[in-house]
C-alpha cells in the first residue's frame, strides 16, 4: 500500500463518481453556453495583489485563506481563491472590452484553493463553474445570470434549494449606510479582529457566522433602508424579471457574501439538505472591480456554482443522474488469433463513435464475461476459431442474454443501427 495520501482538505475524483462530476459541470455550463457565453481559462496562480485589491483586504479569503508563494525571482503569487478577479484581469489584458460587443460574456470551469478548516462540503481545493458578463449595467443581465444558474440546478433535478437575494447599493448610497453601520457596531461587544474588519469594511461583520456576533446584530441598520432611488428601481426590476421567469426568491437583508467587490444585486443559492455548508453557488454585481485592479469603469455581474457542493446536494436529495454507460460494447476473444481480429474491430468501432472495450490479459471465458458484465456494456462481442472460419462474431445482448452471429463486414453497421 502506498504511504502517500491526498493532502488534507482534498480528495481524488475516481470512477464512477467522477462521471457524475463531469455531468454536473456540463449541466451547469450548458445554460450559459446557450446564452452566448464563451469559454475562458486562466492560470491557477496570479499576482497576489490581484486578489488583495479585488477580493478585499478585510476578507477572510485574503487575510487567512490564500495560498501565497514567492518565486525564485521574488514575485509574490497566490493560488486563485476565486474566479472573477482572474477572469476580469484576463479580459482586460486581452482588451476584450474594446472589441465593440458589450457585455463580454464568459464562462469558466476549474479548481480553486483556500486554506480552510477541512470538513465535508468545505475543501482546500474545490471545483466551480462560473459565468461573468462584463461591461454592461442592466437589471436584465443580472436576472439573466440568476435564471441561468436556476436553470442549471433544475436541469440536474434539484428542488430542495432556495435563492437568497439582496441589494448592496452603490457608491452613491452605500457610504451613508456605512456611516450608520459603523456607529451601530461601535456600541457592540466585538473582539479586536472583528473591530479591525469593521473599520475596513463594516458590511463584512453582517456576514459573520458566529452566534455571539449574530445575536448582537438583531437591530442593525439594514442597507435596504438606505438605498437611493436608482438602486431601489434597479433592485425592483431584477425582482420583477425573476418573477416573470418563474424563479422564486427570498429577501435576505443581511446577505453580503464573502467578497468586497459586490455592488447592488447580490444573491446566493442555498440547499436545505447540506447543514452548515449550505451554499451551492452565488454571485452578484461588481461594478467597481475593474477600476480596483487598474482597468476602466466596466460594470459587470457574475456567479460561481460549486461542483462539489452540487454533488452533495444531489446525494442529499437521493438523485442519481441518468448517465450513459462508459462502455457500450465489450469484446471477448477466445484465443490469440481471435484477439488480433477483435482488436482491429474494437479500433474500427471506436473510430465509428461506438464506446468499445476489450478483455485484456489472459482471462478465461468465464472471467472475461464477468468483466463484460461489470463494464455495463449493452453488448458483448465473442469470437473463437470457429467464428473466424465462418467470418462472423457472436453478438450477445447483455440484458436479454440473446446471442446471434453477425458477419464481420456488417458488424460496425449493425451496432451503429442499434444507436450505440
Amino acid at each position: 500500500m502506498s504511504t502517500f495520501t491526498a493532502p488534507k482538505g482534498t480528495y481524488d475524483l475516481l470512477p464512477p463518481s467522477s462521471a457524475t462530476f463531469l455531468a454536473i459541470r456540463e449541466a451547469i455550463a450548458a445554460p450559459a453556453r446557450r446564452a452566448g457565453y464563451g469559454y475562458i481559462e486562466t492560470p491557477v496562480f496570479e499576482d497576489v495583489k490581484l486578489f488583495s485589491r479585488g477580493v478585499g483586504e478585510s476578507t477572510d479569503i485574503v487575510t487567512k485563506e490564500m495560498y501565497n508563494l514567492t518565486t525564485r525571482g521574488g514575485d509574490e503569487l497566490a493560488l486563485r481563491p476565486e474566479g472573477t478577479a482572474s477572469v476580469l484581469r484576463a479580459a482586460l489584458q486581452a482588451n476584450l472590452h474594446k472589441q465593440g460587443n458589450l457585455p463580454v460574456k464568459l464562462w469558466y470551469s476549474g479548481n480553486y484553493y483556500r486554506y480552510e478548516r477541512a470538513q465535508k462540503g468545505r475543501y482546500r481545493q474545490f471545483s466551480q463553474v462560473g459565468a461573468e458578463a462584463i461591461g454592461a449595467e442592466d437589471p436584465a443581465l443580472d436576472a439573466e445570470l440568476i435564471i441561468l444558474a436556476d436553470d442549471a440546478f433544475r436541469a440536474l433535478g434539484l428542488s430542495n434549494y432556495s435563492l437568497l437575494l439582496n441589494s448592496l447599493g452603490d457608491k452613491q448610497c452605500r457610504p451613508v449606510y456605512r456611516t450608520a453601520l459603523i456607529e451601530f457596531l461601535s456600541g457592540l461587544d466585538l473582539d479586536e479582529d472583528t473591530r479591525r474588519r469593521a473599520e475596513i469594511n463594516p458590511l463584512r461583520v453582517l456576514d459573520d457566522k458566529r452566534e455571539s456576533v449574530q445575536a448582537q446584530l438583531t437591530d442593525a441598520p439594514m442597507l435596504r433602508d438606505f438605498l437611493c432611488e436608482d438602486c431601489k428601481a434597479y433592485d425592483e426590476k431584477v425582482r420583477e424579471l425573476l418573477t416573470l421567469a418563474g424563479v422564486s426568491f427570498t429577501d435576505d437583508p443581511k446577505l453580503v457574501r464573502g467578497l468586497d467587490y459586490y455592488t447592488r444585486t447580490t444573491f446566493e443559492f442555498v440547499h436545505n439538505g447540506l447543514g452548515a455548508q449550505s451554499a451551492i453557488g452565488g454571485g452578484g454585481r461588481y461594478d467597481g472591480l475593474s477600476e480596483m485592479i487598474g482597468g476602466p469603469a466596466l460594470p459587470s455581474v457574475g456567479w460561481a456554482l460549486g461542483v462539489d457542493r452540487t454533488y452533495l446536494a444531489l446525494e442529499a436529495e437521493g438523485i442519481a443522474l441518468d448517465l450513459p454507460a462508459a462502455t457500450s460494447v465489450y469484446a471477448v476473444a477466445l484465443g490469440e488469433a481471435a484477439k488480433d481480429l477483435l482488436f482491429a474491430k474494437v479500433v474500427e468501432l471506436r473510430r465509428a463513435g461506438v464506446s468499445t472495450d476489450l478483455a485484456f490479459g489472459v482471462k478465461s471465458i468465464k472471467n472475461a464475461m464477468k468483466s463484460a458484465d461489470r463494464s455495463g456494456a449493452r453488448f458483448a462481442l465473442i469470437a473463437g476459431d470457429r467464428d473466424l472460419a465462418e467470418g462472423v462474431v457472436q453478438l450477445k445482448d447483455m440484458e436479454s442474454g440473446e446471442q446471434t452471429p453477425v458477419s464481420l463486414e456488417a458488424l460496425v453497421t449493425t451496432l451503429k443501427e442499434k444507436q450505440l
